[in-house]
């Protein structure tokens, strides 16, 4: 059977993982994210909000994988087959939101989110270990969210749970009422897309069924 290492502390791309019959490794690359970000930003002031998120999220995703991978290769015994990494952005009316962290800023971003439509971007970055050869991709789905009332968005806050999620929200956790529907992958708004990544997986020469751990 072959490994998977995933390169995130999101328990939902692990259980992700782990319902699709892929029980991975997990380790957390040691990353300066806002950095990256910024500097990237910085850099190409031009693109609109949709491209530059895209190309956000794939940025970090290859570069989690990338900074695990260089450690795996000497330090990892035995070593996984292949690495993943991810990350996601949501996109909402040309705004790029990220993570709140606090409660005071996801109550403004609950506010503003309530019956509007985002798309919910993430990047995917698969590394063989053994050829060092890379797969990339971005998946994006589009989230519509319910018409929230102060009452839902103050509960939801007091779960904790938005505060550390991409776009404040979650659709598979308390946040799930909140959604009145999506188009696109559910598992890439979750954060880590289960089609895209057997298909990253065929172009390295993996089958995703190689994976299970049955």
């Amino acid at each position: 059977m072959k490994t998977l290492l995933l390169g995130s502390a999101s328990p939902a791309r692990r259980q992700t993982l782990i319902n699709a019959g892929i029980t991975p490794l997990v380790r957390v690359a040691d990353l300066d994210e806002d950095s990256l970000i910024e500097a990237f930003a910085a850099a190409h002031p031009d693109l609109d909000a949709r491209t530059l998120a895209t190309s956000q999220v794939q940025l970090l995703a290859t570069s989690k994988a990338n900074a695990i991978y260089d450690v795996v290769r000497t330090q990892h015994d035995p070593q996984p087959t292949v690495v993943v990494g991810c990350d996601s952005m949501l996109e909402m009316n040309g705004v790029i939101v990220g993570k709140p962290h606090t409660p005071e800023v996801a109550r403004e971003r609950l506010h503003a989110m309530s019956g509007q439509v985002g798309a919910l971007h993430t990047g995917h970055c698969i590394i063989d270990v053994e050829t060092g050869q890379h797969a990339e991709a971005v998946s994006t789905a589009l989230v519509y969210i319910s018409q929230l009332t102060d009452a839902e968005i103050n509960a939801y806050i007091a779960t904790e749970e938005p505060l550390h999620v991409a776009g404040s929200f979650t659709v598979d956790g308390f946040g799930g009422p909140f959604v009145e529907r999506i188009e696109g992958d559910y598992h890439g708004i979750v954060g880590i897309s289960l089609p895209l990544v057997r298909n990253l997986l065929h172009e390295l020469g993996h089958s995703i069924t190689e994976f299970w751990k049955l």
